[in-house]
This record gives structure tokens, sequence and C-alpha cells, in this order.
């Protein structure tokens, strides 16, 4: 990242408004951009910190409807909980505002209509998925089937959760609303379409020649997506929830929400300051979007060629995008309950805040997915933050109390060893520079740490409560430079524990030094009065670990009592159900379909000649779990090509909760032998 930048522009992915905020999202998302930002700021920078809301989500229009109130309920509701979550745990945003607010609709419809009037966009009727019952046609997101390539039977219209391919509603098999549960009808509607294969050239150049500093998991996945060739992709939907298409015509259209959420970073910026154009249009302005991986396509791709089309806003520098937190083994999952609610959080931990931020970002998924467990977070309180960091700066405090009433000591002798550890510290202090400034924020983290270590070492190997007795002028060095420690730490760890740094500045007393002065000059004067020690960290003991646990036993064992069943479907004619062939199978070989993370190519063998067929299950198998397997084949399924494998039938599994179950007979029998 370059230093000489006059100005950030620092934003982090909007929050939906249809649920509270969880760790997954503080360790993603928000924590790396509150300690970037922390940082600047401490560097004296000009930055603006920006999020909001995304109120916009056919997430919200679903939990609308299944609560029965209006969208606008949902959001309101959200929005509080959201905004006051991340006070209480001191995310620093200049302003969190929301989309449904009168500026973001102004500046959503004038971004539309400026690429509208430049004739950006491509306007096409095409065939899209109508509810005769509900007589509407249907979000991607409303539309739910199974997916062509692992058979999940609730897949939806975007996107297979269980395999995580894209999808268009077109693809599903035996598609059908989510929402009345109806069979569909395509039916033909008018929409606005974005051709990012024209910007394809642009992007390719920006991020693949221009930008190969950016993340492995980011500049990975923009490649995959620039070689597989940029198609267009509509930028309006038939719903009555969003911001309204501003042209003629488009009478019950919106902005769909991946072209209306991005722009609510310019339109918070607008409610922030007047002069917002100089942090949106200003090349010597550094733009960094703080997000998750789920997002890197809509801000690597999509937005920056809105941005590109418009032609007066500057590009974004970097996306340091994280991968995913998983909890205590197990995929974060908001419809199982099986997280760790900030809100609650905050409830059951009061002014704990810093502790959760040092976990999670300790435990950071910075460049693939990582785990939080309470064990962990126990030991590193119990361990590292009260034992390390809170033990040094107690003991440095109280001694300055008993030896010295309170003052700071006048320090007249540094000896060689004592020179070269501060020397050290400076050091590290540079090492913490750079690591945020290239976002490995948890080595950063680990740096900081490094500087209490070396306090505390030195602190017991110098024993000054027992040179007191001896050399009152050598245990005054002692403490001064134990308290010069002290006071780097206090501005160091600003951008990582803010509320602990808070309590530390006043307790030292500790007139406002910015970071570049640490290391330049003595943080401390002779005789500077240092107020009474309090404890920054107190340990947390197994009762409060047990309760936490205990919480995800019982989500857990609900999820196990309230297992999903799908409905029965409507009934068939036995002459249809003779239509599928069914036949007992072996595997006879196995092995991962490359660049996938869940889908195995399989070879069996039916007696009379040997099938290959592709199934999503290798999250739950391994290819030699299934070798030698005999499993149940439809046979007579129409071949389909899945990444570029001709897939002949479908072996059959049966689903536990996320887990699949290969189907197979009680005894062994012969292979092709017709299943009835």
């Amino acid at each position: 990242m370059q230093k000489n930048w006059k100005r950030y522009t620092v934003t982090s992915a909007l929050p939906y408004a249809n649920g509270p905020i969880h760790i997954g999202h503080l360790a993603g998302v928000y924590i790396p951009a509150d300690i970037f930002v922390r940082y600047l700021r401490l560097k004296g920078k000009d930055v603006v910190f920006i999020c909001g809301s995304d109120e916009h989500g056919v997430p919200i229009t679903i939990k609308a409807l299944q609560e029965k109130v209006t969208p606008q309920e949902i959001v309101d509701r959200y929005h509080t909980m959201i905004k006051k979550s991340f006070e209480d745990f001191g995310i620093s945003f200049d302003i969190y505002s929301r989309t449904t607010s009168k500026v973001h609709y102004e500046t959503a419809s004038q971004f539309f209509k400026t690429l509208y009037d430049k004739g950006i966009f491509i306007e096409k009727t095409t065939e899209q998925f109508y509810d005769t019952e509900l007589n509407q046609f249907l979000a991607d997101r409303y539309i739910v089937g199974t997916c062509p390539h692992c058979q999940n039977d609730r897949a939806y219209g975007d996107q297979c959760e269980k395999c995580g391919t894209s999808l268009n509603p077109t693809d599903l098999i035996n598609p059908r609303s989510a929402i009345s549960g109806s069979e569909l009808i395509l039916k033909e509607t008018k929409h606005w379409f974005l051709p990012l294969d024209k910007f394809e050239s642009a992007l390719k150049k920006w991020i693949l020649e221009d930008h190969t500093e950016w993340k492995t998991n980011v500049y990975g996945q923009c490649k995959s997506w620039l070689d597989m060739g940029l198609q267009p992709r509509a930028v309006s939907r038939d719903l009555d929830w969003g911001v309204p298409v501003p042209v003629e015509g488009a009478k019950g259209k919106v902005l769909y929400v991946w072209f209306d959420a991005p722009i609510g970073y310019i339109s918070a910026t607008k409610e922030l300051t007047p002069e917002w154009e100089k942090y949106w249009k200003d090349n010597e302005t550094c733009l960094i979007h703080f997000i998750g991986k789920d997002n890197i396509v809509f801000h690597c791709i999509v937005f920056p060629a809105m941005l590109m089309a418009e032609g007066s806003y500057i590009l974004p520098e970097n996306v340091p995008a994280n991968e995913f937190l998983n909890l205590e083994g197990d995929k974060i999952s908001t419809s199982r309950n099986w997280a760790v609610w900030l809100h609650e959080y905050l409830q059951e931990f009061p002014n704990k805040q810093d502790v959760l931020r040092y976990v999670l970002t300790a435990n950071m998924p910075e460049t693939k997915d990582n785990d939080f467990t309470w064990k962990d977070f126990q030991t590193r309180n119990n361990s590292e933050l009260v034992a390390i960091l809170g033990n040094f700066v107690h003991r440095t405090l109280i001694l300055t109390h008993k030896y010295f009433n309170g003052q700071v000591p006048l320090c007249q002798d540094v000896t060689q060893s004592e020179f070269e550890m501060l020397q050290q510290i400076a050091h590290i202090k540079i090492n913490i520079e750079q690591n945020i400034e290239t976002f490995k924020f948890r080595e950063a983290l680990k740096e900081f740490m490094n500087i209490a270590r070396i306090g505390n070492k030195y602190l017991t190997e110098t024993e000054p409560w027992k040179l007191a007795k001896t050399d009152i002028e050598r245990t005054k060095a002692i403490i001064a430079i134990c308290l010069e420690i002290t006071g780097t730490l206090a501005v160091l760890g600003q951008p990582f524990l803010p509320f602990t740094t808070q309590k530390l500045n006043e307790m030292l007393n500790l007139p406002s030094i910015s970071w570049d002065e640490i290391g330049k000059k003595p943080i401390f004067k002779a005789g500077h009065l240092i107020n009474q020690p309090e404890m920054l960290f107190e340990k947390i003991e197994d009762e409060a670990i047990e309760i936490q646990l205990n919480k995800l036993k019982s989500a857990k064992q609900h999820n196990t009592n309230t297992l999903n069943i799908q409905p029965i479907k409507d009934n068939v004619s036995y002459d249809d159900f003779s239509k599928m062939d069914l036949r007992v199978v072996t595997v006879v070989a196995a092995e991962k379909v490359p660049n996938t993370d869940k889908l195995l190519k399989l070879t069996v063998d039916l007696g009379t000649e040997q099938r290959t067929v592709v199934s999503g299950v290798a999250h739950c198998y391994k290819p030699e779990d299934l070798i030698g397997k005999q499993v149940c084949l439809l046979a007579n399924l129409e071949p389909r090509k899945i990444k570029g494998i001709e897939s002949k039938g479908m072996v059959l599994f049966a689903e536990n909760n996320e887990k699949l179950v290969a189907i197979t007979p009680l005894e062994s029998t012969q292979n092709g032998s017709i299943v009835k």
C-alpha cells in the first residue's frame, strides 16, 4: 500500500438488516476494518470510515413474509439493533447509515439515471419465473429447486449453498416458489442489464496486471471469474420493495440489491460531509473495501464496472477480503442458531469487548477459514491478556506507587542490554506498521503482544522489588524503562484494544501522543504523576464458559429435535415412477474433481458396463470411502456435463441435516439389479 495518499475512504460491507451481528461478521469484516482505521487516525491521516444497513435484500422481504409484517418494520428493528451493537462494541464508524434513507434513494436513482442516459444498459425482454398463485414474478432467492450439480433439492435460483455453485433460476431442476410452494411458469418481463463483458478487458488490466499485490484468495477468485468470461447482469427486479427504477415503463420494478447496496457507501459519505466528492472522486484518495469472501465478485468486478461506466469515481486500491470463521468446528448458521451473537455477548460479558476483539483478531480467517472455540477464548484471556499484558502493566504501576509515590522516576543510566531491548521494541513497532498496512492483522497483534512479553521478562529478570533495598538509583532506571514500555503499549495497542488502552491511558495520565511520536522521544518526564492502578483484565472462570457451551449444546439439540423434514411431494402415477430405472451398482473408482470443494468423479459398475457419475458428496465422503461400496443409481437420467465431465446418472443419497448418506442395499447383490 502506498504511504503518501492524501486521504482514505474505508468501507466495510453493509450487513443485511434481517438479523443481528455475530462473531463471523466481526472477524471477517468489522474488526479488521476498525483496526486499520484506528491505526490511520493515530498516524494523523484524513480518513472516513463508512458503513450502514443493507435494507433492500430479498432475505428481508422473506423475513417480513414469515413474520407477517412489512419489510420496513423488519429493517427498522434490525438496523437499530445492529447500530447499537456496533457502537457498544467500539466499531468506530464515522457514519452508520441505511439504504432506506432519502439521500440513498436519490443517490442510487441518479447513479442509475447517469448510466441509463449514457446508453450503458442493455434493455432486454426475457422469460422469468412467475408465481401464478401469487400473481407476481419471483426474484432468484424466491425460487428453489434441485441443484443440477449436487442434487441438493433446496438450491436457490442464484446459488446452491450446499456446493457453492452460482446458478440461474432456469438451471434448477423442478423449480418452485419458495413462498407458495407452487410450480412456476415462464413469463416475459423487461429488465435492464449492465454489460459486464464490455468492461472485461479494463477489469483484467486493473486487477490481473495492476493489483497483483492483492490477497491470493481475492486475486484468485477474480481471475477465475474473468477467465470464465463476464456476462451482462440484470440491474433491476420485479419487486415492490427497493429503490424504484427511475425511468418510464418501469412500474413495479426496483434496482437489484447488488446494484443498489454498494452505492450505499457513496450516499452515506454524502450524509457525513458536504465534501464527499473528495473521498470518492479525487485520485489522491485511497479507497479500501473490507468484505467477506462471499462479496468478492461484487466489490472487485461488479461495483468497479459500475464506477468505470459512470466515469467520475475512483476505483478501490485494495479489497482485503477475509475467509469464514467457524464456531466449535461447525459452520456458523443463523437458521440453526449456531452462532455467538454480538448483542448477547455484550450482555453476558459486560466490559469485555476487548477480550472478544483480541481473540477474534488472533483467530482472524485472513487466508483460510478459521475456528472460534470458547475454550480458546478462555485460554487466551487468562494466559495472554491477564498473565502477560495485564500482569506486566499492573506490576509496573504498583511498583511505581510503592517506591516512588506514583511519580515517574528519573532514569540516569541505561545499560547496553536495556538500550538493545528498547531498540528491539522500536523494530517491533515497524513490524506492526508493516503488518497492518498489508492487512496482516494477526501478525500485527502478535508483534504487539511481544512488547508486553519483553516487558514481563525484563521486569522478572531485574527484580526491582529486591534491588530497591540496596540500589534505589538502579531501581529508578528499571521502573522508568518499564513505564516507557507501558506507555508504548498504551499507544500501539489502541487499534487492537481500544477500551483497554483508554483505561490504561487514564491510569498513566498520558498526554495525547500520536503513533509516529513513539520511539522518537521519551513518553514521560521525570515527576509525571501516575494515577492509581486497576486490573486491566480479569480471569474468566470455567463456569462462564460452560454456560456458553451449554447454549450451543441446546441449539444443536433443538436442531436435531426439529429436523426440517421436507413435505411429501404431490402424488405421481405408477407409470411415471416406472419410467425411472434404479439399479444397484458398485463404485470401482473415485477421485475429487479438480478446483471444486464438493464434487467427486465416480466410476460405477452396472454389471454390463461402467459409467462415470459426478456427485456433490466430497464434503461427506473421501474418495476411498466409496470405492467398493454398493449404491443405488438412477441409471436413465439424461446425461449432463458438470465441470466438463459427462455424468451419466445420479447416485442416490439421503440427507441427514447437512450430511449426505449413501443409499446402500442391506445385502451384497449383483451389479445391475433393479431397485423396485
